[in-house]
C-alpha cells in the first residue's frame, strides 16, 4: 500500500489541529494582525494575504508536499495560527515514511506563551512517531531567531548545527537573500523522553488554567 501524506484532526486539551481549509481564513486574518511586531524573522501573511496563503498551502497539500493545519483554540473555537508537516522522506525503495519536518508555524500574539504551541508540537510529534512510525522529525528556523530556537528546544528537540545559506530569508528587507538555518531534530529513540517532557509542560498549563486533565487520546 502506498503512503498517503495526509493527516486527521488532532485533538488536544488546550487546542486542536484541524486540516487547513478556506473556512479558517477569516479567523487567521484576524490572528495575523493582532501584533505583527511579534513575528520578527518569521514570515506571516497579512490579513489581505491570508486567502492566497491558504490556497497556496492547499495546492502544496494536493501535490503531496505538505499537510497544513489550522491551530484552533478550544475555548474560543477560533483559529489562532497555522502549522504543517512538510518534506516527507520515504525509506529507500519503500512506500513507508522515514522522516518528516514540522514547520510553517505561526501564532497570533495573544496565543503565544499560552501552551498552544507546546500542545501543537506534542500532537504533531506524537502523530509522526506513533501513527506514521518515523525514525526522525526535523525542525528548522532562521539561525538569528533566538525566540524560535528557544521554543524548538523547549519542545524537546535537539540542536544539530547551522547550515549556511540554506534557505530563503523571510526577514524584512532581505528579499532575494539566503539565510543560515538552525537545524533541530527528534529521533524515534528520543521520542519517549520528549513525550514525557511535553506532557509535563502541558499538565502545568492545564493546572494553571484549571482545565480538565485527561489529555489527548492516542492516535
Amino acid at each position: 500500500m502506498s503512503f498517503t501524506f495526509a493527516g486527521p484532526v488532532l485533538e488536544g486539551s488546550l487546542m486542536r489541529l484541524e486540516p487547513l481549509g478556506h473556512q479558517h481564513a477569516a479567523d487567521l486574518a484576524v490572528a495575523a494582525e493582532e501584533d505583527r511586531g511579534s513575528y520578527g524573522l518569521t514570515w506571516v501573511p497579512g490579513a489581505a494575504e491570508v486567502a492566497g496563503y491558504v490556497e497556496t498551502q492547499l495546492g502544496r497539500a494536493a501535490a503531496g508536499q505538505v499537510v497544513p493545519y489550522a491551530q484552533v483554540d478550544r475555548v474560543s473555537g477560533r483559529a489562532v495560527g497555522a502549522t504543517a508537516f512538510l518534506d516527507p522522506r520515504l525509506w529507500p525503495g519503500e512506500e513507508r515514511l522515514c522522516a518528516v519536518e514540522v514547520g510553517f508555524t505561526w501564532l497570533a500574539a495573544s496565543a503565544q506563551g499560552s501552551g498552544v504551541n507546546t500542545e501543537a508540537k506534542y500532537l504533531l510529534f506524537r502523530h509522526a512517531f506513533e501513527a506514521w512510525g518515523v525514525a526522525r522529525l526535523d525542525l528548522k528556523t532562521d539561525a538569528r531567531n533566538g525566540r524560535s530556537r528557544a521554543a524548538i528546544e523547549g519542545a524537546g528537540a535537539r540542536f544539530e548545527g547551522v547550515l549556511r545559506n540554506w534557505a530563503k530569508s523571510w526577514a524584512p528587507g532581505e528579499d532575494g537573500r539566503l539565510r543560515d538555518s538552525a537545524i533541530f531534530s527528534v529521533t524515534a529513540a528520543e521520542w519517549p523522553d520528549c513525550r514525557a517532557h511535553l506532557e509535563e509542560r502541558i499538565a502545568r498549563v492545564l493546572d494553571r488554567r484549571a482545565l480538565p486533565v485527561g489529555g489527548p487520546s492516542r492516535p
